[in-house]
């Protein structure tokens, strides 16, 4: 055993030194608040607010440049988000394990990395010429499914934006695993802020609601090349200051074995899109002309939390996947995603319960009020499917899979539950509430297990057993199932 006098002027000597670091001074306050785990998890969410402020704004503008009159109006435009924020799903789940792999080191590093990302755009940009064409030839039938017949050449941009959707998912994830959460939050910052110009001024052009969707294709352009701009400035950063680090190859596999090894984000993720997206198309069956557009915009106003939890979930998976390589407690990292929803959540309700009228008014204009009333119960609704985003999020990083079994039975039952509900909007936002109560319960069940995945290796070489060595020294960790 060390000697405590000996030992104690070392450790105040450690202290000093992580308390000084190189500037060899004591950091302030603030300087150890912006350096937090809390820190870098509220920014990200802070991210997502200010990404979901500029939707708000978004909603309002297209609301009222698409007037009823102009095919399905705003309650197309709507139905049409949904569809894409369904397709989405792989793009997200591509993140999530890109963020994964890149914390692990398993992307490399510097020029190895940039190849890996090289490699992954040659078949993403061919994947997403391959969608056009079958997006073009089968717009009617597309259309009639989400229920927006008269905007065939809008529904049409649905699969083209899905690929580039994959690729901007795949840089923010390389983003993410490298530490650029700053890069990241920006990021979603601009693609919502593309999106509303780009989309109001084709719209306003006379585009209708053509226009105004074909703002979100452009806008991931737009943050691909950003995001492709900060990995290219680290690169250079690195060389100039670890020249002998910058060109470390990493052991990732090819695009099309790196979406196999994603199946279960894939999965949980769709889940979610499901839960999250799926009333708005319902209600387009449902409801009457003038009920489902006014519905559409207090479900928008309604999922202000599932942004926020977004944001915190870009944080909460790289950092749980490093906790549980190092043998760490992941649970803390949890909490804070959750607390910083719970925080949000407060005034938002409050607002919801007092003033959804006057709101929806201000926001969306007198024709959007009839669904009105509904809006607190909606916003119950979305603040427990914000919580079990974290959840599905949190056991996805775990490399937990059986839960997806009970929440995608949940997801099954809500769209022939909403199919069957009652024709008034409070009524059917409260299917929608029991729905997401249930599926929290269950998610929450499984993320509050103790962790008993195995940590020993199967058989290498097999995908969903093994081992992959990482691209930073010499720690394993197991393949997904």
């Amino acid at each position: 055993m060390t000697d405590p006098p000996t030992a104690a002027p070392g450790l105040i000597a450690r202290l000093l030194g992580r308390l000084t670091g190189d500037r060899g001074r004591l950091p302030s306050a603030m300087d150890q608040l912006r350096g937090s785990d809390t820190a870098k998890a509220a920014g990200l969410a802070g991210a997502m607010i200010a990404n979901n402020v500029i939707a708000l704004v978004s909603t309002i503008v297209f609301a009222r440049l698409l007037s009823d009159n102009q095919g399905g109006g705003y309650g197309a435009l709507a139905a049409l988000i949904s569809y894409f924020l369904i397709l989405s799903v792989v793009g997200q789940a591509l993140q999530v394990a890109t963020a994964r792999e890149g914390a692990l080191g398993e992307l490399g590093v510097g020029h190895g990395l940039v190849d890996t990302v090289r490699r992954w755009t040659r078949g993403l940009l061919a994947l997403t010429v391959l969608l056009t064409i079958v997006s073009v030839l089968a717009r009617a039938p597309i259309a009639d499914a989400v229920g927006v017949r008269h905007d065939r050449w809008a529904a049409a941009l649905g699969l083209p934006a899905a690929g580039l959707w994959l690729e901007l998912s795949v840089l923010r994830g390389v983003l993410q695993g490298a530490g650029d959460y700053k890069g990241v939050g920006l990021s979603l910052i601009g693609e919502q802020a593309a999106r509303l110009i780009c989309g109001a001024v084709l719209a306003a052009a006379g585009l209708g609601v053509a226009g105004a969707y074909l703002g979100t294709p452009l806008s991931f352009i737009a943050m691909g090349l950003y995001c492709g701009h900060r990995l290219m400035r680290r690169v250079r950063e690195l060389d100039a200051t670890q020249p002998e680090a910058a060109d470390v190859a990493g052991t990732a596999p090819g695009l099309w074995m790196h979406v196999r090894r994603a199946w279960a984000p894939i999965w949980g993720l769709i889940v979610i899109a499901v839960l999250q997206n799926i009333d708005i198309i319902a209600a387009k069956h449902r409801f009457q002309t003038h009920v489902d557009s006014s519905y559409a915009a207090v479900a928008v106003a309604a999922k202000v939390l599932i942004w926020v939890a977004m944001g915190a979930g870009f944080y909460l998976v790289p950092e749980v996947s490093r906790r549980r390589a190092e043998g760490a407690d992941p649970r803390p990292i949890l909490a804070r995603a959750l607390g910083i929803v719970a925080v949000c959540a407060i005034p938002v309700l409050l607002i919801y319960a007092f003033a959804s009228h006057i709101l929806i008014k201000l926001a969306f204009g007198a024709s959007k009020t009839s669904a009105s009333g509904s809006l607190l119960v909606l916003g119950l609704a979305f603040a427990v499917l914000a919580c079990t985003y974290l959840a599905v999020q949190y056991l996805l990083a775990l490399r937990r899979t059986w839960f997806l079994v009970g929440v995608s039975a949940i997801a099954v039952a809500e769209p022939i539950m909403l199919l069957n509900a009652s024709h008034q909007p409070t009524s059917f936002a409260a299917v929608v509430l029991a729905v997401q109560a249930a599926g929290a319960l269950l998610a929450f069940a499984f993320a509050l297990a103790p962790d008993r995945s195995p940590r020993a290796p199967d058989r290498p070489g097999t995908p969903g057993s093994g081992e992959r060595p990482l691209g930073r020294g010499s720690e394993r960790v197991p393949e997904p199932a």
